[in-house]
């Protein structure tokens, strides 16, 4: 803590052999300057979830999503897949720039298990170049597709600088399974700090636009709040 410490100066007596002594007046100290005002965050909700979409960004899907998303104030995670940012750039910043986290979900969705090193390099590098082209930054989350992790996963994604992040409430929309069952499974297996999976792209998701409504509607209504992972 800072603290500020006054002063006291008395008056300062100047002898001259010619005259009597005269008093002189110090000149005043200079204000200190007014430390700058350091914008207030908003605080992180202490109840809540993490929602993360898959596989996108998708023309058709990703619109969809990100306006339902800021119809209901919730901000999420997208794990895009790096030839899917090539064919639709102006979706990977439009996603930044509505305040959701843009992450890696390789080049090609491919199984990182069963790559070489190199390969395994190619796939998780060009996605972050095509990444930061739109964001300006580069990923530090890389969520292995299909949830592949093994120690040499681990490894290498960790000499690339990469956090794994898989998930813990799986909605399985992917197997289209109908709309009520997505929103069941979200809904049954939520807790504060669910890391929660869905998919923007990949496939058709209408379902999943379909299911996602309600789904943040009971969300807000048991008080959850949303963060976004960085790593």
């Amino acid at each position: 803590m800072m603290m500020l410490v006054s002063a006291v100066i008395g008056t300062v007596v100047v002898a001259s052999a010619r005259s009597p002594a005269k008093p002189v007046t110090p000149t005043p100290p200079t204000p200190a300057a007014t430390a700058p005002v350091t914008p207030t965050k908003t605080p992180l909700p202490v109840k809540y979830v993490v929602l993360t979409f898959d596989d996108g960004p998708d023309v058709e899907y990703t619109p969809k999503v990100l306006d339902i998303l800021a119809q209901y104030g919730a901000k999420a995670t997208f794990f895009e897949v790096g030839q899917n940012v090539r064919k639709h750039p102006e979706l990977t910043k439009r996603i930044h720039e509505s305040g959701h986290s843009v992450q890696n979900h390789t080049w090609t969705h491919a199984d990182l298990r069963h790559l070489s090193a190199a390969a395994f390099r190619q796939q998780v590098t060009s996605t972050d170049q095509a990444i930061r082209a739109q964001i300006g930054s580069t990923p530090a989350c890389l969520r292995p597709p299909y949830g592949g992790v093994n120690p040499t996963v681990r490894q290498r994604a960790k000499a690339l600088g990469k956090d794994l992040v898989v998930w813990t409430v799986d909605s399985r929309d992917w197997t289209k399974p109908g709309t009520t069952a997505i929103v069941q499974r979200v809904l049954k297996n939520v807790h504060s700090g669910s890391v929660i999976l869905m998919h923007d792209g990949g496939g058709n998701r209408a379902q999943t636009v379909a299911a996602l409504p309600t789904i943040l509607k009971n969300l807000k209504a048991q008080g959850y709040g949303f963060r976004v992972l960085t790593c």
